[in-house]
Formats: structure tokens, C-alpha cells, sequence
């Protein structure tokens, strides 16, 4: 059942290696696209690399194009060649791309060339940013209870509270979540998912994100603010994505803004924080971090963030979730369905020189 009128089927195709459509492919993503049109899966097995693009492979590409040569809309992710002016000008009958998992800043389709050829070009990898708020809100919850201490100390075989007395006298400056300020550095869907869950707990917020309408703060009842007055919160998240802008962003200089008794959420990227410089903010002793993500991933055996006390640390698993694969799809299945029913994308990747402007 399709949300809006469509004046024909469209005439959907997906290019992808067979680990990732075996990942993302179910029955209600598959339902989303063959209730707009037609759907067919294209296999190939191309290297992604994004630092620098991979040779082109001719035969790819050629495959490619004679599967995509009719499509209206079509999806890509990790196997698919990347998309060139010179393909698209191969495929005169597309109207959107959709990148649908790991593209947010367009390493797989040259969106200038797209966008010179009136081609709309989606991206939903966003399908994973709903768990990572999620996990956000865990993650500064655990913090505030310094919560994997008392897991490291129980599965020592300690009893870490033997009176109550003693339970106040040792956990005293943690806290409640409730009637705190928290600042997120950084405010995109992961970001504006989280403020949709703190909601019940109260919280002062306040954000630093140069990049979000302003209009944002009125709607969502928060202060838009600096990095520096973020970084004094009682609960501080780091949520942005790895940008020249972002790398190496939190220094020294800003992890000590940290107040004591303050918790440092990192679900974004692990070199967006400068490591060594929160580990000798943590040898203080007088903040938690609850991290996710690490810069070398995997964290080397030997650091000293694994032995820390005040330290809860997952392997990069906030985004990691069963739905994550088949909402890719069905988010993209969705933009197809504004697209051919004349309304407008939600999350269009943006051309390099509109940004330049």
C-alpha cells in the first residue's frame, strides 16, 4: 500500500554485493518496493575505497549499465561501481539514485554529475542513526551511575556495597539523568532522535552545531550554543560524523571544560576526540566516559582506557542492529515513492559546488 498516487510503476533496480543484500533484504522491504513498481537485484562485487576511488573496472560498469539501462530508480551500496558522469550519461532513463548504507559524503556517486543531469540523488544511510541515539541515551545513563565499575568490580567477585551507608558514601557524586543539562556536539538525525527521547527526563540541552536552521531550536525547545559551553554540560555526546571539520575537534583544551562529576558520551567517531588527551583527563578520576568509539579501532590491547575504573567502553556497536539493514531499504523505497509521486527527498545528498557557494 503506497502513500501517494503514482502516475505509472517505477522501475526500481539494486546494485550490491550478495553480503549486503542478504543483510538488508527482507519481506517488508521487499513489499515497499513492489508495491511502487518493479524491482530487480543486480550482483557485483567491486571494492569500495574511500580514501582513494578504486580503478574502474570496464566489465563492471558495463554490467551495470545493461542491468540499469531501463531503471527509474536505482539504489547502490557496497559491490557497485561508482557512479561517473560517464555512466550516467549511459543511462538516459534515470531519475534517482539512492545510496543506501556508508555514503553520507558521496565516495560511490559523483553527485555534481547527477545533479547536472537533473538526477535526484538520495542517501539513507540514516536508517542506522536511530539505534545509535539509543544507544546514546545508554550510554549516558551507564555513565552517570559509573555503572561499569560496579560491573567490573562484580565480576571480580567483590561485593561492592556492603551497607547502605556505604553505598551513598561511594556512589555519591553519580546521578540521575533527570533535570540535567546535556550537551550534544553535533545535531543531525541522530542528534534530533535523541532530543525526541530525552524529552521525559527534562533535561536543559543545549547543542553545538553551526551547520542546523536555527528554526531547530524553537522546535525543539533548546539552546543552540558554542563548543565550549557544550563541553561544560553534566552530560556531554558526541554525535558528529568524521569531516576534515571534525577530526581531532575535542582537544585537550575542551576536555577540560569537562566539569567533575560530568560524563562524556562518544557514539560518533573516535577521532573526532584527541585519545590521549581524554585518557589524561581520566586519570583525574573525577569524570566517566562511556565510549563506543575509539581512534585506532580496534583499541589496542594495551591502552589504558580498558583498565580504567571510570571508563565503559562497547566495540562500535551503536549502529549495529537487526532492523538496521532492511530500514536502508525501506527508507530509500520511501524517497522513490516522493520522487515519482512529484514531492520532495528528504535526505538528498547535496552537489560539492552548491556547498562551495
Amino acid at each position: 500500500m503506497t502513500r501517494y498516487a503514482l502516475d505509472k510503476p517505477v522501475r526500481i533496480g539494486f546494485a550490491c554485493n550478495a553480503d549486503t543484500y542478504a543483510r538488508m533484504m527482507d519481506d517488508g522491504a521487499m513489499a515497499a518496493f513492489t508495491a511502487l513498481g518493479t524491482f530487480e537485484h543486480h550482483l557485483c562485487n567491486e571494492p569500495s575505497a574511500w580514501e582513494v576511488a578504486p580503478p574502474e573496472n570496464p566489465a563492471a560498469v558495463d554490467a551495470l549499465v545493461a542491468f540499469a539501462a531501463n531503471v527509474d530508480a536505482l539504489l547502490v551500496c557496497h559491490g557497485s561501481p561508482r557512479l561517473t558522469g560517464a555512466i550516467l550519461d549511459r543511462l538516459p532513463n534515470l531519475k534517482l539514485i539512492a545510496e543506501v548504507e556508508g555514503d553520507r559524503f558521496s565516495q560511490r556517486i559523483d553527485v555534481d554529475a547527477a545533479a547536472v543531469r537533473h538526477i535526484t540523488v538520495v542517501d539513507t544511510t540514516n536508517g542506522s542513526s536511530y539505534p545509535v541515539s539509543e544507544w546514546a541515551l545508554a550510554m549516558a545513563m551507564i555513565g552517570l551511575r559509573n555503572a561499569g565499575a560496579l560491573y567490573r568490580r562484580m565480576i571480580a567477585g567483590e561485593t561492592p556495597f556492603r551497607t547502605n551507608d556505604d553505598r551513598v558514601a561511594d556512589f555519591s557524586w553519580n546521578g540521575e539523568l533527570t533535570g540535567k543539562s546535556v550537551g550534544l556536539i553535533g545535531c543531525g538525525y541522530i542528534g534530533r532522535r535523541l532530543l525526541e527521547l530525552l524529552a521525559p527526563f527534562h533535561c536543559d540541552i543545549y547543542a553545538f552545531d553551526p551547520h542546523v536552521p536555527r528554526v531547530l531550536a524553537d522546535i525543539y525547545d533548546i539552546t543552540l550554543t558554542s563548543l565550549d559551553a557544550v563541553m561544560g554540560c553534566d552530560v556531554v555526546i558526541s554525535l558528529v560524523p568524521l569531516t576534515p571539520e571534525t577530526q581531532g575537534m575535542i582537544t585537550a583544551k575542551e576536555l577540560d571544560l569537562l566539569r567533575p562529576g560530568a560524563v562524556f558520551v562518544n557514539v560518533s567517531r573516535g577521532a573526532v576526540v584527541d585519545q590521549s588527551a581524554l585518557i589524561k583527563r581520566l586519570e583525574r578520576n573525577d569524570i566517566v566516559a562511556s565510549l563506543d568509539v575509539f581512534d585506532p579501532e580496534p583499541l589496542e590491547a594495551d591502552s589504558p582506557l580498558r583498565s580504567m575504573t571510570n571508563v565503559f567502553l562497547t566495540p562500535h556497536i551503536a549502529g549495529v542492529t537487526a532492523p538496521c539493514g532492511p530500514r536502508f531499504l525501506t527508507l530509500a523505497a520511501d524517497e522513490i515513492e516522493r520522487k515519482f509521486a512529484g514531492h520532495r527527498t528528504r535526505h538528498d545528498l547535496i552537489p560539492r559546488a552548491a556547498v562551495k557557494k
